[in-house]
């Protein structure tokens, strides 16, 4: 775990000066991003999930992490709203069936990526299971990364995210940084 910390310093020192906010951030980030960049590299699929004012966000990742002019295979991360569009109707007595049909169609090796409020009637399927990766704004979780939803700055952390993610990914597909 010291290398991942120490290769994310590095990281988030060789992007641009706006990402000076993660310095600090990152004993949060690293526990999490590792869970989820273990999880990513056994070939377990995302099925990424966010509250409504963040719908963009979730194409945005997507696209962004499987863009076609990538050195590297696609990933298994998803938008669950393709599966699931009537996800807004899935609250906390509706985790366990979406779960089992999402156990059923990527046999097991799946899970979720959220983004957004806690409160919000999507998080409740992700928060209940303990191996999701959480961002969760306005609300701690564990293996959760925390966020203000009134940061003026949030949609452009979120980018900056996404960005150090899709770095990680590179570092440890391509052997310069080992889990």
């Amino acid at each position: 775990m010291e290398q991942f910390s120490g290769w994310t310093l590095n990281a988030i020192r060789a992007d641009s000066p706006m990402m000076t906010w993660m310095e600090e951030r990152r004993f949060d980030w690293v526990p999490a991003a590792h869970s989820a960049m273990t999880h990513l590299m056994r070939g377990v699929s995302f099925a990424v999930i966010t509250d409504r004012e963040r719908e963009w966000f979730a194409e945005y990742l997507v696209n962004m992490l499987n863009k076609s002019e990538t050195k590297r295979p696609l990933l298994p991360i998803f938008n669950a709203r393709d599966l699931l569009p009537h996800l807004d109707r899935a609250g906390s007595d509706d985790a366990d069936l979406v779960r089992n049909m999402l156990s059923i169609a990527f046999s097991d090796r799946f899970t979720f990526w959220y983004i957004g409020r806690g409160d919000d009637v999507r998080a409740q399927t992700p928060k209940k299971y303990a191996d999701s990766f959480l961002w969760l704004m306005d609300e701690e979780a564990p293996n959760g990364f925390f966020m203000r939803s009134a940061d003026h700055l949030l949609d452009v952390k979120l980018m900056h995210l996404a960005r150090l993610f899709d770095k990680t990914i590179d570092a440890v597909m391509f052997g310069e940084l080992s889990l």
